[in-house]
């Protein structure tokens, strides 16, 4: 690849990286049996503008352009995937068909990373927070105390809010990229912060407590009018079951199952 070619690759990840729009980098690592193919070669596929570069075959390229659109919008989601091309130019990504005169193309996606809203600047929410950080999420914290949401104490923050739960909510831009974590000081805190976030699109809301704590704040939202599907898409009581009692273990608990949702797995032990 020439310098100028690694440049355009560069920028349209790091714009992709920074908040813009999300990208699809197709990468031919083996030609196999399609000799003329160039070994190498990237195709970059924006989510809606211009495709950049080639294989040097306009069906091939046709059809990993499709696969990348696919991948834009793929849920559960897939950030780097491995696809195979036959002789006969059929594209798959199932890795027992494949042989050794297959071609082999990586695609890579790339996008903003996904965000973190931590509702609670307690010591559940701080252990969220750091681990959420080496997770690569973008981090916002919430609280209405000024010694829970400054930054000397989450530096790791992109963003810490101090103020009411629900106007701090409120003034959030919110997407499926976004997940909420409530894990505030009661429940009266995350039954406001539940209330203000239900409905806005939010990729994940989960929120701590026990069953019948929750089930309060969930029947109480219920009798308001909030839908029963919306409320059923409340991951509460928060995280995955492993026995978590620290706040520590508590975090990677309610990281494991966003993590687990987002891949669209299933929590089984890869032991059993």
């Amino acid at each position: 690849m020439n310098f100028s070619k690694k440049t355009i690759v560069l920028d349209a990840i790091e714009n992709a990286i920074a908040g813009g729009e999300s990208i699809v980098i197709a990468t031919l690592i083996s030609s196999g049996q399609l000799n003329h193919l160039t070994l190498g070669a990237k195709i970059l596929v924006p989510k809606s503008s211009e495709v950049n570069g080639s294989f040097g075959d306009q069906k091939v390229d046709e059809l990993v352009i499709s696969a990348a659109r696919e991948l834009h919008d793929s849920q559960p989601r897939i950030n780097v995937g491995t696809a195979y091309l036959n002789a006969e130019k059929q594209l798959h990504f199932r890795i027992g068909k494949s042989t050794n005169s297959d071609a082999e193309i990586m695609f890579q996606l790339w996008e903003q990373p996904l965000r973190l809203i931590v509702v609670g600047g307690g010591h559940v929410g701080l252990a969220v927070a750091t681990l959420g950080d080496f997770l690569g999420f973008s981090v916002t914290v919430i609280d209405d105390r000024d010694d829970f949401a400054n930054r000397d104490r989450f530096p790791m923050a992109d963003e810490v809010r101090c103020g009411n739960v629900g106007v701090e909510i409120d003034a959030l831009q919110i997407d499926n990229t976004s997940h909420f974590v409530l894990v505030s000081r009661g429940h009266l805190q995350d039954e406001l912060a539940l209330r203000t976030a239900l409905g806005k699109g939010a990729g994940y809301i989960g929120m701590i407590g026990s069953k019948r704590r929750t089930k309060t704040v969930i029947d109480h939202l219920s009798e308001e009018g909030y839908s029963s599907d919306e409320l059923a898409g409340v991951s509460t009581p928060i995280g995955l079951s492993i026995g978590a009692e620290t706040p520590e273990e508590i975090a990677l608990s309610v990281m494991a199952e966003i993590i687990m949702l987002r891949r669209g797995a299933f929590g089984e032990r890869l032991s059993s």
